[in-house]
């Protein structure tokens, strides 16, 4: 491992402080007439408001350590949106320049904020190769500039460790301080890193907890490649499965409507303030299905990987029709509370020590 230089320590310290460790909200809802209680990781309070900070720090952070990286190189991506912001933040934090590449049907929000974070960015077309065509590119450009690093998102293992050595053991230790064990966990799966990291870590604590990918019914990428299309639920289902994603590790496959979703992540918003986004909103409905099955006793986690700032201008905030199969209209929201971020994972840097041993002198 490459010893890291005291200013880029620093800098990580700073971030890692930032980032992760967010509160689990406990959610209290009744459907079709059962009240029950599902829990939810509050994603949407890192740094850039998004899940995908915690991939970006962690794989940063290995690049160092490893020598894959040296300070100021260029970082190039290929991303469907929170992903080239995480790294648009978090690779300035650490002084480097960030070239991003993504299909360029992403909204008006994510354009606009990975400019705001000084990320050059290059938009491909449907015709151009879309999502497979970012990740073609982006390899061209790392490949011709000398000493670029390219963090390959849904190839790199890291983006999978950094769930199962943070999220994970977050999910864990907050339920347990309330004498609580899960017995599902559901996530969208757009890179799969969450689902992946999350589910191993999950799984080797508590070896009867069933780890669910879901997907949205529009476009059943997962479940069935032929009828994959276009949908609303941003950053999950791309057009291919990525290879970190090992399916025979992981349960059913929860596949949720994108209407229902948008319907849900305003339902959530509407009745209880919690500005969320619609993959946020899918969660949620992943959730209350696996929890129909559990039963109300049933402890089920998901998480709210972003807020709904990022889609403003998208369907979000538009009147989406009520159809027969949606679920939401036979929701009600109740409120929430929330669980207290885990002491267990907390940084124990050398200044918070020396701090507790002046305070108790």
């Amino acid at each position: 491992m490459t010893r890291l230089s005291a200013d880029i320590e620093a800098r990580f310290h700073g971030l890692r402080r930032i980032i992760g460790n967010t509160p689990l909200l406990a959610v209290d809802y009744s459907f079709r007439g059962c009240r029950r209680r599902l829990f939810a990781k509050s994603e949407n309070l890192n740094m850039t408001g998004s899940l995908k900070d915690r991939m970006a720090l962690h794989i940063l952070r290995r690049a160092y350590e490893k020598g894959a990286i040296q300070p100021g190189a260029l970082i190039v991506e290929a991303t469907s949106g929170n992903t080239g912001i995480s790294f648009a933040a978090v690779g300035r934090a650490l002084g480097h320049r960030v070239s991003i590449f993504m299909p360029d049907w992403m909204s008006r929000e994510q354009v606009r904020l990975l400019r705001a974070f000084g990320a050059e960015i290059h938009p491909v077309s449907a015709g151009d190769g879309g999502s497979l065509g970012s990740i073609a590119r982006a390899e061209e450009l790392a490949a011709s500039t000398p000493g670029a690093f390219l963090p390959r998102q849904f190839t790199n293992l890291d983006n999978c460790e950094a769930h199962e050595e943070q999220t994970g053991p977050e999910i864990h230790w907050q339920l347990g301080a309330h004498g609580l064990r899960p017995d599902a966990f559901v996530a969208g799966v757009g890179t799969g890193g969450t689902v992946m990291g999350v589910g191993r870590y999950l799984r080797a604590h508590h070896p009867d907890v069933t780890i669910h990918p879901l997907e949205p019914a529009n476009s059943p990428m997962l479940s069935d490649s032929r009828r994959m299309g276009r949908h609303r639920i941003p950053g999950i289902a791309e057009e291919f499965i990525p290879p970190i994603v090992s399916l025979a590790e992981l349960d059913d496959i929860v596949a949720v409507d994108d209407g229902d979703a948008i319907l849900m992540a305003q339902k959530l918003a509407r009745s209880v303030g919690l500005g969320v986004g619609i993959s946020a909103g899918a969660n949620f409905l992943g959730a209350v299905m696996l929890h129909d099955r559990l039963g109300d006793d049933g402890v089920v986690v998901t998480v709210f990987p972003d807020d709904n700032k990022k889609y403003l201008g998208t369907d979000l905030l538009h009147d989406e029709p009520v159809r027969p199969e949606h679920l939401t209209p036979y929701l009600t929201v109740h409120g929430f509370t929330s669980f207290n971020r885990a002491c267990q994972v907390c940084d124990q840097s050398e200044d918070l020590v020396k701090m507790a041993g002046a305070l108790s002198v």
